[in-house]
């Protein structure tokens, strides 16, 4: 509530103009609660000993599921691809950045952040993403595996009727044998 009213203050209680602003604009956040927020999930290291490893300033895979959990998001939701595409992410599973100072504001978020795949230009931004982001640090390709995962979970949106014979074809051509196709 109290958002929404700085907004309307700052657009002269126009509604329309507040919504167009709230979402082109980034969140007025508190940088005190945004480093608290960040600080909860970097470093995390739980498959590694267990511990939490202050001395890493990203947010890692159990920082990522944490975080999951906070949202109520599964990790496997493609609603991740877009959070990832929003921090502007280098690499899968891996956050330097967050733009929001609580939980709450995030998952109010979602349903916004989730309409973006219905705008085209935004869809075509997240689709170049994906496949810089999913392939492996230093890698100019990726599995067909992979290739073939981002393409169901972003396809999987639009409704594609020929995504799995494509999928199928590609498989059938590289005989299962790890070929990697190339994005370059």
């Amino acid at each position: 509530e109290k958002v929404a009213i700085e907004y309307l203050n700052l657009c002269d209680w126009d509604v329309e103009a507040s919504i167009d602003y709230f979402y082109d604009t980034p969140v007025l956040v508190d940088d005190a609660l945004l480093e608290e927020l960040y600080n909860r999930y970097k470093g995390k290291a739980f498959m590694v000993m267990h511990v939490n490893n202050p001395d890493i300033d990203m947010i890692l895979v159990d920082g990522i599921t944490l975080l999951c959990n906070d949202l109520e998001v599964d990790p496997q939701d493609i609603i991740m691809l877009v959070i990832s595409w929003h921090m502007n992410a280098s690499t899968m599973c891996e956050y330097s950045k967050m733009d929001v100072d609580t939980v709450e504001k995030f998952r109010d978020k979602i349903s916004y952040i989730r309409s973006e795949l219905n705008d085209e230009k935004k869809f075509h931004d997240i689709y170049n993403f994906a496949f810089s982001w999913a392939k492996e640090k230093g890698q100019k390709s990726m599995a067909l595996d992979t290739t073939i995962g981002m393409w169901r979970l972003l396809i999987a949106e639009k409704k594609c009727p020929l995504l799995d014979h494509w999928c199928q074809f590609l498989q059938d051509m590289t005989n299962n044998q790890g070929r990697t196709v190339k994005f370059a």
